[in-house]
């Protein structure tokens, strides 16, 4: 095994926090130094593992029905129980990491005025980043729950400690509380999964790759569970552990804690919470529930996607009826982590395929707009839309690169939203030979009328990005009111280019990543086929 690089992507962020904590309090700036240099490294190596994932062998390997992780390292911890600390990356979980690091990188840059009690701040940033970076690396289910409940942590003490003191408390609590009881309905399920898989094959294991091998073996779809007629494992636990996870990723009716979490954290913390920390709910929601319970996922997803269309339609209308600007940018995310489940749940290749590029092309841009909100709520001290105006007169980048991010969202062809959102609505029309059983009613042919509806929610998303940007950042600028507010820094001149630079890229060039993503999504789709 050659130099263990996604050990170092992890274990850097938490190196530097703990140096960042043993550091005195007089040490502002080399803590904000250290927190930089961390965050491009990490962006250094995110950068290297993505282009050196070779996707031929990954195509090989699927082809033969084995394993496309690469840049695998796996060392026994708990033995007796089967607990691996084993770590992998393929089509899927490489972007993510990137994603992950690259919103690291802009967040320290953005929060480099931050003076109050800086060190801590910066710290608990970097173990948030550990914690993300974790779960997308883990091929074992301990070790991705490990980092799992990682992150929730140190993601209630940067909001309840920095936050917005309205509503800081609150949110953060609830945020927490949200994410912990989904996350213990998830766990309850991968542990009676290590249970059912250990019966079958006489290998009790957390690997996540001897999970999938049972489960492709039949160890979670045999009959008489819970000594029901006609009941497996899969169908009774696949709800619990994707709609577990699915609280994570916003998946409605679990959204309430998202808007407002997003609202009270501080810019950074927002950027990483929606850019990033809801694509591990979605991520582990495929990873564990689609993948290893794929005869469940055919049973329920197609209810489940009524769901992700409440998420698009539902939460693009609450955006559009917002005042406060942080509160637009929070929905807006709960509407387009609505497209990544609805992806999900079409269950064939183009869409799955879509849902990948889409947590990458809404991370990067989720990233763009926080960054933005919190550039001008930092000079104006107000978030208020109706009082904002012709700030692109005071903070002309910021507005382009705001823009930019409601092209994308829009789904403006020549950037990544596009290239994301259309295979989408393709898969889903193109799934309309998925039927819905309850009891003797039938429904089918119903997901070309769930990509019509579904879609709109991008006249809607056009409707208030364009409101938002004639607001606040064109019109009459209040001079009385706000004086000379001062430019952005160079420093989030970087952080904006980066963002922006990654969601033009992969929109002109979307070859750069999405062969990738296809690759590690087929085999997932040929499982969801093979029983259909």
């Amino acid at each position: 095994m050659g130099f263990p690089v996604l050990s170092a992507i992890v274990l850097t962020p938490m190196a530097a926090a703990v140096i960042i904590l043993l550091m005195p309090d007089k040490y502002t700036r080399e803590a904000k130094v250290i927190a930089a240099a961390t965050g491009a490294a990490v962006l250094a190596m995110a950068l290297f593992v993505y282009f050196n994932y070779d996707v031929s062998a990954a195509e090989t390997a699927a082809a033969e029905g084995q394993s496309s992780f690469q840049f695998v390292e796996d060392v026994p911890w708990v033995e007796a129980l089967g607990i691996s600390y084993k770590l992998g990356v393929d089509g899927i979980s490489a972007p993510m990491v990137l994603l992950t690091a690259l919103a690291a990188f802009t967040g320290v840059l953005i929060s480099w005025g931050i003076e109050e009690r800086c060190r801590e701040f910066m710290a608990f940033f970097m173990l948030l980043v550990a914690g993300v970076f974790g779960v997308f690396v883990a091929l074992d289910l301990f070790v991705l729950f490990f980092f799992y409940e990682l992150a929730i942590f140190p993601m209630y003490i940067l909001i309840v400690t920095w936050g917005w003191k309205v509503t800081r408390v609150y949110a953060s609590m609830k945020l927490t509380l949200y994410i912990l009881v989904g996350s213990v309905i998830a766990m309850v399920g991968v542990i009676a999964m290590y249970f059912v898989a250990g019966e079958a094959t006489g290998i009790y294991s957390f690997d996540m790759e001897h999970m999938i091998a049972a489960s492709q073996s039949g160890a979670f779809d045999q009959v008489g569970y819970l000594g029901r007629e006609g009941l497996t494992f899969a169908r009774f636990w696949f709800p619990f552990i994707f709609l577990g996870f699915g609280v994570l990723a916003g998946v409605f009716p679990f959204h309430n804690w998202s808007p407002d979490g997003h609202v009270a954290a501080p810019t950074a913390v927002s950027m990483i919470h929606a850019g990033v920390l809801m694509k591990l709910g979605a991520y582990s929601a495929l990873r564990v529930g689609v993948q290893m319970l794929p005869e469940g996922a055919r049973v329920h997803l197609p209810w489940i996607v009524f769901l992700t269309l409440i998420n698009v339609v539902y939460g693009a209308f609450i955006a559009f009826r917002q005042r406060d600007f942080k509160y637009v940018i929070g929905f807006s995310s709960v509407s387009h982590m609505g497209l990544v489940s609805m992806g999900w749940a079409t269950m064939n290749e183009i869409g799955m395929m879509g849902a990948g590029l889409q947590m990458f092309s809404h991370g990067a841009m989720t990233a763009l707009f926080f960054a933005c909100v919190g550039m001008v709520y930092d000079r104006a001290h107000t978030r208020d839309i109706p009082s904002l105006g012709g700030m692109v007169q005071r903070m002309p980048w910021v507005a382009v690169a705001f823009i930019i991010g409601g092209l994308v969202s829009m789904g403006m062809p020549g950037l990544s939203g596009f290239v994301a959102e259309l295979p989408i609505f393709l898969g889903v029309w193109n799934a309309a030979g998925v039927t819905l059983t309850v009891g003797s009613f039938t429904l089918s042919n119903y997901y070309p009328v769930i990509a019509v509806i579904g879609a709109l929610g991008i006249i809607i998303t056009a409707s208030y990005v364009l409101r938002v940007v004639q607001q606040v950042f064109f019109g009459e600028y209040n001079a009385e009111k706000y004086g000379e507010l001062p430019d952005i820094t160079v420093l989030d001149k970087i952080a904006l280019v980066l963002l922006v630079g990654s969601l033009i890229i992969l929109g002109v060039y979307p070859e750069i990543m999405a062969p990738m993503v296809q690759t590690s999504m087929l085999p997932i789709v040929q499982v969801l086929a093979g029983g259909a």
